[in-house]
């Protein structure tokens, strides 16, 4: 699915264009998610932070922000959330609706938690959870800081008191990875295949490329290798000199991975 955007004259406004139907005929607009109890479309839209007002016209979809954040940071999550939509087949506007315009019932216990138990802990190691969406059992939360290092436990907790919920997903898997697609991001993904991967599968890890940005190679490390208490040593001395050698204009290799979560890594840290 491929979705155009427009500007438009307001900056903190912008129009999308999912080339298909968004409404029969007409124009409809909500400035709240309250508002927004007769159309799922824009109640997944107004569960991202910061979006302020969807319109639905005849093929486009408008959505407003506020002031606080730039259209290069919110883009990309306003752009998931209608693909999402549109690949579940719900409507965009129905007759049904939540009682008096109430918040999904899983999403505010979701919001409870975060809010109450898992913010304040993540926090005091100074990390960062932000809630984006939730969508037929799968959280999307971006994890900043010290929070990728307790995905694992937050995604457990979540599962434990909200039985709906099947999984935590880093919201930086969610967004459009252009940078893989490039000259560097191909010439990476071979190198893993062709030399790295075969080494370390020796030792039941495996490692991916996730994005390449800015001259900065993205890679999360799975398997046995996710937890190792070698893992860095593996990155900085093997995977990340490998890389620079093969891609001479990658600067640094960042590691994603959620090594909290390592369920039978091949050395205990």
């Amino acid at each position: 699915m491929f979705i155009q955007t427009e500007a438009t004259t307001d900056a903190n406004a912008m129009r999308f264009l999912p080339g298909r139907e968004v409404v029969r005929s007409g124009m409809v607009s909500f400035s709240s998610a309250q508002e927004a109890k007769g159309s799922p479309l824009a109640r997944s839209l107004f569960a991202i932070s910061h979006v302020a007002g969807v319109e639905l016209g005849e093929g486009y979809i408008l959505v407003r922000k506020s002031a606080q954040i730039e259209w290069a940071n919110l883009k990309p999550s306003v752009l998931v959330a209608i693909m999402d939509h549109y690949t579940t087949g719900r409507p965009t506007v129905s007759d049904t609706a939540l009682p008096d315009g109430a918040e999904d019932p899983i999403v505010t216990q979701i919001k409870d938690l975060l809010d109450t138990r898992i913010s304040p802990v993540v926090a005091k190691d100074g990390g960062e959870v932000v809630f984006h969406r939730y969508n037929d059992g799968d959280v999307v939360l971006e994890l900043k800081g010290s929070a990728l290092r307790l995905m694992g436990g937050i995604e457990n907790m979540l599962r434990h008191y909200v039985p709906e919920v099947v999984r935590v997903v880093n919201f930086i898997d969610t967004l459009p990875k252009p940078g893989l697609d490039t000259p560097e991001g191909k010439a990476i993904q071979e190198l893993l295949v062709d030399e790295v991967n075969p080494s370390v599968a020796s030792h039941g890890g495996h490692i991916s490329l996730v994005d390449v940005k800015d001259n900065i190679a993205y890679i999360r490390l799975e398997g046995g290798c996710q937890g190792c208490g070698m893992s860095q040593v593996t990155l900085k001395q093997g995977v990340e000199v490998a890389i620079k050698n093969k891609v001479p204009s990658i600067v640094q290799v960042l590691d994603t991975t959620d090594h909290a979560g390592g369920t039978n890594p091949y050395y205990s840290p």
